[in-house]
């Protein structure tokens, strides 16, 4: 049979540009019009993601220094009180006073929610009852009285401040480099806001099993992992506008859906749950130490275990969200065990399979 023969051109590889290949004018010009542009593209992005960076931290010029700027006559004329509730709180309760102080509130309403026989709460903060700076409302012994202290607190106070804010005696606000809360709230952002809201963000244990007596940041620096919180992760508590009647707080963290509600940038938004659409936990929030030393926490949720609450179901449900978020020992769950006198077994178990 005659061969069949293919074209050798067919068969050649395709030529590689040799070392010495010249580019022509005309296409180093148009290379480097790209790398140009690649560059000017790559500092565009960067100039828009700082920007992005510079207006939620400067959102109406609100990075304020009391150094440099000075408070101006809407902030000095403005009036801001906290309303909280105290039980069992005297180990805590002169640091929240003193931080909140700091930041400028003109009062501090003290509901004294202890048992009859229970500590005095005067006796920590004795001086600043004295100067008026906080006042002291009995409710001692009352059950269940959470919502009727804070109903009664807005109710009493609301033509008398501008603001009203409703935070537990173990939330610490916190607003980035703002000494005064009176320039962060005076801010056009907030002209139109009935309700705003600061996100809750949770602190650790710090693996500490006993009080010691220092200041709560010193003590607890660690924030619970966000992959951690669950459902947590976006809890919200709330400030009151003052000056607005009928209205009614049915929920710890979210106050009234019926009024104008916003986020800490001053963004309108719905809340029918206690959590928060577009969360901040870099600038403006509030720093939650609600579990702090284990012997405290156990502290904690035997005092709270109250009618309110299914007590057996309330201390479970309270164990489960500390060891969630928490590092899970034996030694924790054997003064638990101690202290609650509950069945951790399932912890146990859970620990030696870890291991």
């Amino acid at each position: 049979m005659e061969a069949k023969y293919i074209k050798k051109e067919a068969m050649e590889k395709p030529k590689s540009i040799p070392l010495n290949y010249k580019l022509s004018k005309k296409n180093k010009i148009i290379i480097k019009v790209l790398i140009l542009l690649i560059m000017l593209f790559y500092y565009l992005e960067l100039d828009i993601n700082n920007n992005k960076e510079d207006n939620i931290n400067n959102i109406n010029n609100r990075v304020i220094s009391n150094n440099s700027i000075s408070i101006n006559n809407q902030s000095m004329n403005m009036k801001i009180c906290v309303c909280t509730l105290a039980k069992n709180e005297n180990k805590y309760i002169k640091e929240f006073v003193e931080h909140y102080k700091k930041y400028g509130v003109d009062k501090i309403y003290l509901y004294d929610n202890n048992d009859i026989n229970g500590e005095k709460l005067e006796e920590p903060i004795d001086e600043y009852v004295k100067n008026g700076f906080v006042e002291i409302l009995n409710w001692r012994g009352q059950k269940q009285a959470l919502y009727k202290i804070m109903n009664n607190c807005y109710q009493t106070n609301y033509n008398n401040y501008d603001f009203l804010l409703f935070y537990e005696i173990d939330e610490y606000i916190h607003l980035y480099n703002y000494t005064n809360i009176k320039p962060f709230l005076s801010m056009p952002t907030y002209n139109n806001c009935e309700i705003i809201y600061l996100n809750l963000i949770c602190h650790t244990d710090n693996n500490k099993l006993y009080y010691e007596d220092k200041p709560l940041a010193e003590r607890f620096p660690e924030k619970v992992p966000f992959n951690k919180l669950g459902g947590r992760k976006l809890e919200i508590k709330f400030i009151l506008r003052g000056h607005i009647p009928n209205i009614t707080i049915d929920n710890v963290h979210r106050g009234n859906t019926k009024n104008k509600n916003c986020n800490s940038f001053g963004h309108s938004n719905k809340y029918y749950v206690i959590y928060a659409t577009e969360p901040d936990y870099k600038y403006y929030y509030i720093d939650h130490y609600y579990a702090k030393s284990t012997e405290e926490f156990i502290n904690k949720i035997n005092y709270k275990a109250s009618p309110i609450f299914n007590s057996v179901d309330f201390l479970y449900e309270r164990i489960n969200k500390y060891f969630s978020e928490n590092e899970l020992t034996f030694q924790k769950i054997q003064m638990i065990e101690n202290g609650t006198g509950l069945n951790l077994s399932k912890y146990k178990i859970k620990l030696i399979k870890n291991n």
